[in-house]
């Protein structure tokens, strides 16, 4: 396969993945984020006065006026370039987090670059880079995740790990050995943090102290109970194969509540980011008082930003107020207050 036949290829599925993501069903079935096993203890009346309440807070020591995350999803074409700079100015206004979509179409073609490069409409925000780490297989390094950061001015490059994802990709990277030895490297070399992010089938608390241990500096879950990369990748499928392992593993993963426990079992300190089929206030605050620092959200945000900026503008303000109405409501001033005993409870079996 040429270069050229490649970098196509990849911009053509960086094209179909956004199509499909935003006119298509491809949520799970079956498996939830588990956050409906669990409720708030309603407080009548909360000595809170509402302005009173403060969602600031920090990521890697970056201040962000809110605890959410635009989560990574696209670049490379010329739709996903404008839902970019609609979500980055948007990041910008509201004091987010931000991490664009894997950045390996750009290292293969750095005209697209552009596409990502969304720093001059978003000075002061967090934003974070990102690579897939199998591509550390297939002649990536240091210089090529160096180039990531660099381009786009990021503060941060997300690793994502992928496993299911490329067993359903027609033509997938699937030789994932040898990677951890490969990652301590990138960490010890690169000059900025690396985060490690799923794609939505979950990370363990197992695997986060591996993680953790090699020099990760952030984990991002990303579980299963919200988007499946399974079902996207069945969706633009041309064997019948491939189309039947999307299928089958439509359901595959940890739950998004789940990985979160497990990763705060694990480690009390860890940057941890919530990811995984949340979509409302309501939800960031589960996985905030469940141990998140930092909620994740694409869907969302990437359909209000394909509708117009004026859809996401209001989408991010619903977002906002649902997060702090809880927070009134369980007479919560603060975001660690979420995690005080009795504030969110399991519901009994």
């Amino acid at each position: 396969m040429t270069t050229a036949h490649f970098t196509h290829d990849t911009q053509a599925r960086k094209a179909d993945h956004l199509k499909i993501c935003l006119e298509e069903d491809v949520n799970c079935r079956e498996v939830t984020t588990g956050f409906e096993r669990f409720r708030f203890d309603h407080q009548c009346l909360p000595e809170l006065d509402f302005d009173a309440i403060t969602i600031a807070t920090s990521f890697l020591r970056k201040p962000l006026a809110a605890p959410l995350l635009i989560s990574s999803m696209t670049g490379g074409t010329d739709r996903a370039k404008t839902v970019n700079f609609r979500l980055a100015e948007a990041a910008q206004r509201y004091g987010l987090a931000m991490g664009v979509g894997s950045q390996r179409v750009a290292i293969e073609n750095p005209e697209l670059t552009e596409s990502f490069a969304v720093r001059s409409v978003a000075p002061d925000i967090l934003l974070l880079a990102n690579l897939g780490a199998v591509q550390l297989n297939f002649g990536y390094g240091v210089d090529q995740c160096r180039q990531a950061v660099e381009s786009i001015e990021a503060d941060a490059l997300i690793l994502h790990l992928n496993p299911l994802q490329e067993c359903v990709q027609t033509r997938g990277d699937r030789n994932f050995s040898r990677l951890f030895d490969q990652i301590a490297a990138l960490c010890e070399t690169l000059p900025v943090p690396v985060i490690a992010k799923e794609v939505g089938n979950g990370i363990s608390g197992a695997m986060a102290r591996r993680l953790l241990d090699v020099g990760v500096a952030a984990i991002d879950v990303a579980g299963a109970g919200g988007t499946s990369w399974a079902k996207v990748e069945s969706g633009r499928a041309i064997d019948p194969i491939q189309r039947r392992l999307g299928e089958t593993f439509a359901d595959w993963g940890i739950p998004t509540a789940d990985c979160l426990q497990q990763v705060r079992s694990v480690s009390a300190d860890v940057p941890l980011i919530a990811s995984g089929g949340l979509r409302t206030g309501l939800d960031a605050a589960i996985a905030i008082a469940l141990g998140a620092d930092l909620v994740g959200m694409a869907s969302p945000f990437l359909k209000a930003a394909d509708a117009s900026p004026a859809v996401l503008d209001e989408t991010i303000r619903a977002t906002i107020a649902e997060l702090q109405t809880v927070m009134l409501c369980t007479g919560c001033a603060t975001l660690p207050a979420l995690r005080n005993p009795g504030v969110l409870r399991p519901i009994e079996a």
